[in-house]
């Protein structure tokens, strides 16, 4: 059979359920690891390290900015990497799925039972940060630029996007809704009201759950997975021309813009622990606010395939975000009370029904960026963009972690006596302010993004896509 006949065979043939859910576990496998890591490093940082709490906002700052620049790098080593009989891309996925599963471990070990000494904390901290970062961002890169080469036709892409959007509710949500019950002590206030502290051990333990977790899937991904658009056998990687049409395209840069705010926002939820813990003195409330988050997006997996189809992934994208701006704005101007919990959670329902849209089609609209790349430069770099956009997200999570401890600190909470207390009045209002005004901005920020500045429209993705099937076929 001729090349272009066997590409136009592969790339038209339906994907299997094994090869779908191997890349959804793909996703699982980043977000066991990453989620549980994102969500509780911080309050093990400041409850049981007693790292103050702005050290440990530096320490965000610094790891994380590092972290950023590891991307770039990253995808600068991915695309000149010839391709091997088991891809350009699977690869990663075995050889640091181990690697990565014990750096997440060591980040959460108890050093301090061994000193209180604050520098050799913070740099026992700072060195099991930063590895795991650079870890994650080795299997993270290739995996996503997986799914530009699985397949080249614009619905398998959507529900490639949906597969891996799965794969991150069952990652993300596995920490959230289990990780409370394992991780806090309660405590007695002497008053018949009861509060949580953080638990060293139950956090190590379950850094072994989640560890062990994500190498299976890992695994998975990496033997249910094939890679069948072609990539070059002698990559032709000219940096500068690459980043310079990157920072000329308008739909990259508002992608990027969209891609700090959304990635920022989901690191900032991270802040509601404190909430949980200091504001309604019950941490059990993380689990119902992480269903109130996925069960919005799992209602609407089905369905959000076939609107993309119909209306366009910028389309839905802006009604959904509409959502998302709305509730949040009118949870911060109604600031929930101590004894209302549940209009909060309520509220994060339709919080996370809007950005439902957004986290179903999100990386099929990072493949839309890659192809539109090509059309326009006749340049494939996959790894590249899809690098310096996971740059931009690491900037998001960035500024949301240095940003939230610091405001944290700010509005009082100190840890020495905040670790082990629940409600305290003022510093527990201060956090339910921090916590509802940033998501008001930062919702209706995206909202704007992707209603008056992404260009990529579904009419204007019909070019792009035929250019790309008929340069595919060709090869």
């Amino acid at each position: 059979m001729k090349t272009k006949e066997k590409a136009e065979k592969m790339n038209k043939s339906p994907l299997g359920l094994k090869e779908g859910a191997g890349y959804m576990m793909g996703d699982a496998g980043n977000l066991f690891v990453l989620t549980y890591v994102s969500s509780f490093l911080k309050i093990f940082y400041t409850d049981v390290l007693k790292i103050n709490a702005k050290k440990a906002a530096h320490l965000f700052l610094f790891t994380r900015l590092w972290d950023a620049v590891n991307d770039p790098l990253w995808g600068n080593i991915v695309s000149k990497r010839r391709p091997t009989v088991n891809g350009k891309y699977r690869p990663y996925i075995k050889a640091l799925a181990i690697p990565l599963a014990v750096s997440e471990l060591l980040c959460f070990f108890n050093f301090g039972r061994f000193t209180n000494n604050q520098i050799l904390l913070l740099v026992f901290a700072y060195i099991t940060y930063i590895a795991f970062g650079m870890l994650y961002t080795g299997v993270n890169v290739p995996y996503g630029s997986l799914a530009s080469v699985i397949t080249d036709n614009p619905e398998g892409r959507t529900l490639l996007s949906t597969a891996r959007s799965v794969g991150a509710g069952i990652g993300g949500a596995a920490p959230l809704l289990i990780a409370p019950l394992l991780i806090y002590n309660k405590v007695s206030d002497g008053n018949s009201g009861t509060y949580n502290v953080a638990n060293g051990n139950g956090m190590f333990t379950f850094a072994v759950i989640m560890a062990v977790c994500a190498v299976f899937s890992y695994f998975f991904c990496y033997s249910a997975t094939k890679e069948r658009v072609p990539s070059a056998a002698e990559p032709q990687f000219n940096m500068k021309a690459t980043y310079s049409a990157l920072f000329r395209s308008r739909p990259f840069i508002h992608l990027a813009l969209s891609g700090i705010l959304i990635s920022g926002q989901l690191q900032f939820n991270s802040l509601n622990q404190y909430l949980y813990k200091n504001y309604f003195c019950n941490t059990n409330l993380s689990i119902l606010g992480t269903i109130a988050q996925y069960l919005p997006m799992a209602v609407m997996i089905p369905f959000v395939p076939k609107l993309v189809q119909r209306y366009g992934k910028k389309e839905i994208i802006t009604f959904g975000t509409f959502f998302s701006a709305l509730a949040s704005i009118i949870t911060y101007i109604a600031k929930p009370g101590r004894d209302q919990p549940m209009f909060f959670i309520v509220m994060l329902f339709i919080i996370g029904f809007g950005y439902s849209f957004v986290s179903i089609t999100n990386w099929a609209v990072v493949t839309d960026v890659i192809d539109y790349q090509e059309y326009k430069t006749g340049m494939k770099c996959e790894s590249s963009i899809y690098a310096v956009y996971t740059f931009c997200r690491k900037l998001g999570q960035t500024a949301a972690d240095y940003g939230g401890l610091m405001l944290l600190s700010k509005v009082g909470y100190d840890v020495s006596t905040m670790s082990s207390a629940g409600y305290v009045s003022g510093v527990s209002e201060g956090i339910l302010t921090v916590c509802t005004l940033i998501p008001a901005i930062v919702y209706t920020l995206i909202f704007i993004i992707f209603k008056f500045g992404y260009p990529l429209t579904k009419k204007k993705l019909v070019p792009v896509y035929e250019y790309i099937k008929n340069r595919n076929e060709t090869k």
